[in-house]
């Protein structure tokens, strides 16, 4: 796998086709790249103190041939 994390990357499939962001994890085994931008899912949290919830905005990884490097 060519591309490495700190890569500026184009995505030129799915849904995210023609997103530009950096690549934030790259995984050679699996053959994922984390890209900053693409593909983000809220993930909540509850606080067990106080019992409240936060969402926070995660990046999920994607296919390392769903990505040119630029």
């Amino acid at each position: 796998m060519q591309i490495k994390k700190g890569d500026k990357v184009k995505v030129i499939t799915g849904t995210a086709k023609g997103s530009e962001g950096t690549v934030l994890s790259a995984d050679k085994v699996s053959n994922k790249v984390t890209v900053e931008g693409v593909n983000v899912s809220p993930k909540k949290t509850r606080d067990p103190r106080t019992g409240k919830v936060t969402a926070t905005m995660i990046a999920k990884p994607i296919d390392a041939s769903n990505v040119k490097k630029m």
